[in-house]
């Protein structure tokens, strides 16, 4: 077969590849490159690493190691940090670090030996502000009680009213809602005051609330679990526990400087899980936690004393308006307890629910309707004037899907709000309670955050709720809605336990899960 002739280009390309041969061979590039190789080389071996030399066992007594669970002993936290999930950079106040945690203790337990804080003096400095107030309100002075125009006095502690429980509120009919009601006109009854603070149907206040930077302030270490103010207008004070067993106080217009107004106790071995302030007896304090403890901080004998004991975890603590001879407290899977504090025993005891009850609460105008929630998914409304001792009936029951929080009473008692895990608040109202709807917003607050507690304002007209957005939701039940968020630069966490002054309107104070309390005020 004849060979094809070679275009010019191909003939180009040969010459190119030639020159270019010749070229390197000139430079003896392929040699010195064989040459390198071979230099390079090496003969790969195997190569182990010397163990070091073992030391002799020494014989020593083989430890088996068991928990602090299984030993009786409780859990030490050291090593975590109590800012796990939030930054206390801006805080203006702290709290000394914690002392270790003491155990179970079946008996009083002075406040001295329960006091957390450096200086020991300042435990002094709490007991006198809190008698110099609780002079203010002794029970032997007459409660003067104005109700409708009708004048009744009364002399003796279980018959006077909350002064923040008798409200007055005035509905009339909206033209363009027909049918429905709207709020108008709220009136407060503060015997302190010497007068009637007017709450009148427009957002003014609302909207000038404002948290400075000396009301924010960290006042105890972890999660804050429950949170009080004292009813007094005279005087600004937090009380507040956490998961670990502390009570806290915070005087907002203290000037100690040693402690700044915060002042740390431990008495309880267990997370806090509701305090009680009496409002006629502010010298007399009731805690419950975990423990299955409930104790009385009396500031007159210095000492936190054990009212009741049980094996069996206590998640809820209140009282009726009236009657502050008896404490109602929920225990272990949905037990109910009526304690008596004169006699020291139990005068009853129901199974209301399925599953632990979170909160108590006592209708205002009728102090024998009570209402419960549980994490079982429902809040019940009861009378106790009906209840049986093995089955007792509700008047009403509001199912949610998942655990309900928190169910309170509105000041006036005409509607009941409750919060559940199942991103709703419902309100339930009517003559019979008979109405209920449900507002959504967001509750799933996770695993590190205290659970949202709804709770009413100084009237019907508004809800606070804590924001996952580090704000203060303000619900309206009339409109069905989220009306408006507080928020600051000066909240760094989330607020979760929320409660409103009795006799200061504006005044809502907020706690963390970091120990952290943030107290709103209007400007």
């Amino acid at each position: 077969m004849a060979s094809q002739k070679l275009t010019e280009y191909e003939l180009k390309r040969l010459e190119n590849i030639k020159r270019n041969e010749e070229m390197v061979a000139a430079l003896k590039i392929h040699s010195t490159a064989a040459t390198l190789s071979a230099v390079t080389k090496r003969q790969r071996t195997k190569t182990y690493k010397v163990s070091p030399v073992k030391k002799p066992k020494t014989e020593a007594p083989i430890v088996i190691r068991r928990s602090l669970r299984t030993r009786g002993m409780p859990p030490d936290s050291k090593g975590l940090a109590d800012d796990f999930c939030e930054n206390f950079d801006k805080t203006p106040k702290s709290v000394s670090p914690l002392k270790p945690q003491s155990s179970r203790v079946l008996g009083p337990i002075t406040m001295k030996d329960a006091f957390s804080g450096d200086e020991i003096e300042s435990n002094q400095v709490l007991v006198g502000t809190i008698l110099s107030i609780a002079k203010k309100t002794q029970v032997d002075v007459s409660c003067k009680e104005e109700f409708n125009g009708v004048k009744d006095e009364k002399t003796t502690l279980g018959s006077c009213k909350s002064e923040a429980s008798e409200s007055l509120v005035k509905e009339e009919f909206d033209e363009n809602l027909i049918g429905k009601r709207k709020l108008v006109k709220c009136v407060v009854k503060n015997d302190h005051l010497d007068g009637l603070v007017k709450i009148e149907k427009r957002d003014s206040w609302l909207e000038s609330l404002d948290l400075k930077p000396e009301n924010v302030a960290r006042i105890m270490p972890g999660r804050i679990m429950a949170v009080k103010f004292f009813p007094s207008s005279s005087m600004r004070m937090v009380a507040a526990g956490n998961k670990f067993g502390n009570i806290a106080f915070w005087n907002v217009d203290s000037q100690d400087e040693k402690e700044n107004g915060i002042y740390l106790y431990h008495p309880h071995s267990g997370p806090i899980s509701g305090i009680l302030i009496q409002q006629y007896a502010m010298s007399k304090i009731y805690s419950c936690g975990y423990d299955g403890f409930i104790r009385l901080m009396d500031a007159e004998k210095e000492s936190f004393e054990l009212v009741h004991s049980c094996d069996d975890t206590v998640y809820s603590l209140s009282q009726q308006p009236d009657n502050s001879a008896s404490l109602y407290f929920g225990k272990g899977c949905g037990g109910l307890n009526v304690w008596d504090i004169r006699t020291g025993n139990s005068s009853k005891n129901w199974m209301l629910h399925e599953d632990r009850i979170n909160t108590i609460s006592f209708n205002s105008q009728n102090s024998n309707i009570m209402a419960t929630c549980s994490t079982d998914g429902t809040a019940c409304i009861w009378d106790l004037r009906s209840m049986s001792t093995h089955k007792p009936k509700t008047l009403r029951t509001v199912s949610h899907n998942r655990a309900v929080h928190s169910a309170y009473f509105s000041p006036s008692g005409s509607s009941l709000a409750t919060t559940s895990f199942n991103n709703n608040v419902g309100i339930t109202s009517g003559a019979n309670f008979e109405d209920t709807s449900m507002i959504y917003h967001y509750n799933c607050t996770g695993r590190w955050i205290s659970s949202f507690r709804g709770i009413w304002g100084w009237d019907d007209s508004y809800i606070f709720i804590g924001n996952m957005k580090r704000g203060v939701d303000v619900i309206s039940p009339a409109q069905r809605r989220t009306v408006m968020t507080l928020q600051s630069p000066e909240m760094s966490a989330i607020p979760c336990r929320f409660d409103a002054h009795p006799y200061e309107v504006g005044m809502l104070a907020g706690a963390t899960s970091g120990g952290q309390v943030y107290l709103w005020t209007p400007c």
